[in-house]
């Protein structure tokens, strides 16, 4: 698998939803201080709730170029089936009824989910719970997941 490929998307993607982000927080920006949005009484507060809105999206917007950041900066070693996993590993884990998934141990942008070569790839962190499991363990290796009722998943692959 070719993670530098992989890395371009995830980048591609971000900048995407930044942009998105951006435009959204100026449109609620623009609903917020907008003259038909200025209050009359007490009870209308639909600019206090879009300057809200308009917040929340320019944090969400700066947090995705803290990603952006993280995903260039991103050394991509090579690993071995003998290798431990650590940041940058993609992993195939495989459950006991046979059904595989593909996850990017990413410095950030958890639980982004792509299509890269026909695969679904969702990208964690080592801060996730999953990343957290995974860290350090190799191929063959056994994981339970507590999600509700509690499963086990083997490391099929590590690249």
């Amino acid at each position: 698998m070719n993670k530098e490929v992989l890395r371009d998307q995830i980048m591609t993607r971000l900048k995407a939803d930044h942009a998105l982000l951006l435009q959204a927080a100026k449109t609620s920006h623009a609903a917020a201080t907008d003259d038909e949005n200025i209050p009359d009484n007490k009870y209308a507060t639909l600019g206090l709730e879009a300057s809200y809105l308009a917040q929340g999206q320019a944090n969400r917007a700066q947090e995705i170029l803290q990603a952006l950041q993280a995903f260039r900066q991103l050394a991509l070693p090579l690993f071995s089936p003998n290798s431990l996993i650590r940041l940058t590993a993609v992993v195939q884990l495989e459950d006991d009824e046979g059904c595989s998934r593909l996850f990017f141990i990413g410095p950030a942008a958890g639980g982004l989910l792509l299509q890269f070569d026909g695969v679904e790839i969702m990208i964690i962190t080592p801060a996730s719970p999953l990343g957290r499991e995974l860290l350090g363990k190799q191929c063959g290796d056994l994981i339970e997941l507590k999600s509700g009722a509690a499963r086990e998943y083997e490391i099929i692959s590590i690249c």
